[in-house]
């Protein structure tokens, strides 16, 4: 948001206060929801106050994203009382609003006109675009009473991600929003912006009086930025509106009926093979030798890992790195070509790049064998494989004709990585794999990552979460925040400060 954009908003710190005494904004008893002979919710009790930031946690499928369509109005519930309360005076039913992990704005109109748009009547005059940038600065005002009047005219296209949320936060508050659900509002950001939105969230929270409630994997995010928290499982509400403070991890993790991960320091580590099968090198005399069976992890700002991974599975124009296979150069000028090179990949935006929501669970299960063997007829023996990966998987699936709609964000990730099961790869490349999935849904994702490295399939992995390469990976190559490669993690520095230290970035 431009140099001043932030300031005001104080610099972060742990959410280490007592939870909100404040009105309930939000008083959810009883909600129950089936989907035919499908109970997703069996009894949810949910409550948020004025003031207080609110985790909601449970697992890949506990039943949170349809408890928030239906406090949004989006879906009927089958029975059960919401019950709400505004504290602004005159008026009985506060806004609620939602804030999604992928942004929801028009690229090419301003900031003024993606805030504006939704009080707009007649079409964009000058009059309404006039009281647009009001509105919009108004709103942004209220998040950082610093903004300068010239950012509502920038267009959307330009901002960061960080700035993106923020501007769509203000639109909600535009429209008088008092409860704002973030459904895995880091899940693209990077450290910094993460403070960003936290030191956002704080004062909208603590100076406005705004309930919070936040969707997320990341315990150590949770335990900065939150004051309570409502864990469900299986559709049920097991802990409501509980401080935090009452709770350790190992009972949260216990809570939502998922394992806790082994700790960094209990990781297999893999023992590489003696010759290099496949070598990269890049700018700054940066040079990856990758053998057989190695998990490599990717740490730092995106463009880094990004400039990386592009030419690797062909879907880079770059010529930064360069690629030899068994001392051989190559050049990727496409997925297609990588594919049938040995090279799969599981992009990191899942719904745009990953899955193919149009075609059945067995088309997406075999679109890499379709690939590689040029076909396009699912065969029988094909059909009974697909199922043996869905069953093995544990994916929650009626019938491997249904579309991956049918199944979370956590079993549509297994999915994509069950895609390359059982083929003869040289490398598998993987970004961001984990994102916006809950805890026994990762340790699934890691474990079919492990079998792929045990069979000697070369695997770069690339995270923004610290400890999760800290744990699988056998080596981590750094990049700073400007994107330029720093180099290999040495072993005594193999922790979470030593990757800080590496790319700059806070762990």
């Amino acid at each position: 948001m431009g140099p001043s954009a932030t300031q005001g908003l104080g610099s972060g710190g742990g959410a280490l206060r007592e939870p909100s005494n404040g009105q309930p904004l939000l008083d959810v008893t009883g909600i129950e929801k089936s989907y035919g002979a499908t109970r997703v919710l069996r009894g949810v009790d949910f409550q948020v106050r004025a003031g207080e930031i609110h985790a909601l946690l449970g697992g890949n499928g506990a039943g949170k994203s349809t408890l928030i369509r239906i406090i949004t109005g989006l879906t009927a519930r089958d029975t059960g009382e919401i019950r709400v309360a505004s504290q602004k005076p005159g008026s009985s039913t506060p806004v609620i609003a939602v804030v999604h992990q992928e942004l929801a704005l028009l690229p090419e109109l301003s900031v003024a006109e993606n805030i504006g748009i939704v009080h707009a009547r007649n079409g964009l005059s000058a009059s309404s675009m006039r009281a647009m940038r009001r509105i919009a600065l108004d709103a942004l005002r209220l998040i950082d009473p610093a903004t300068p009047e010239d950012f509502v005219d920038q267009p959307a296209r330009s901002l960061s991600l960080h700035e993106g949320q923020v501007v769509e936060i203000a639109r909600a508050l535009s429209i008088g929003a008092e409860v704002l659900l973030l459904d895995e509002p880091t899940a693209n950001l990077t450290s910094g912006e993460t403070g960003k939105l936290f030191a956002v969230l704080r004062r909208l929270a603590h100076a406005e009086g705004i309930g919070i409630v936040f969707v997320s994997h990341r315990m150590k995010e949770i335990r900065e930025l939150c004051d309570v928290c409502t864990i469900l499982r299986d559709g049920v509400t097991v802990e409501n509106a509980t401080p935090l403070a009452a709770l350790s991890d190992a009972a949260i993790v216990h809570q939502m009926g998922q394992p806790a991960h082994r700790s960094a320091a209990t990781r297999p580590r893999s023992k590489a093979a003696s010759a290099a099968a496949i070598s990269l090198s890049g700018p700054e005399g940066a040079s990856i030798e990758l053998t057989p069976g190695t998990i490599l992890g990717l740490a730092g700002a995106p463009p880094g890992p990004i400039g990386l991974i592009g030419p690797l599975v062909g879907a880079g124009k770059g010529r930064n790195w360069q690629i030899s296979l068994d001392g051989v150069q190559v050049r990727f000028t496409s997925p297609t070509q990588a594919v049938r090179a040995g090279v799969g990949y599981v992009s990191g935006d899942r719904a745009a790049k990953g899955i193919l929501s149009q075609l059945p669970i067995v088309d997406n299960v075999l679109a890499a064998r379709r690939i590689r063997d040029r076909r396009r007829i699912v065969r029988s023996a094909e059909q009974h494989e697909c199922a043996d990966l869905v069953a093995a998987l544990k994916l929650k699936a009626r019938s491997i004709w249904d579309l991956p709609s049918s199944l979370s964000g956590g079993n549509q990730q297994k999915l994509l990585v069950a895609r390359w099961l059982g083929l003869p790869l040289r490398m598998v490349v993987l970004e961001e794999p984990t994102r916006g999935v809950d805890i026994g849904t990762k340790r699934d994702v890691y474990d079919l990552v492990r079998q792929m490295a045990d069979a000697g399939v070369t695997v770069v992995w690339w995270s923004t979460e610290n400890v999760e390469l800290l744990e699988l990976c056998d080596r981590i190559f750094a990049f700073d925040t400007d994107g330029r490669p720093k180099g290999f993690l040495e072993d005594d520095h193999f922790t979470e400060d030593g990757v800080a230290e590496l790319t700059g970035m806070a762990a």
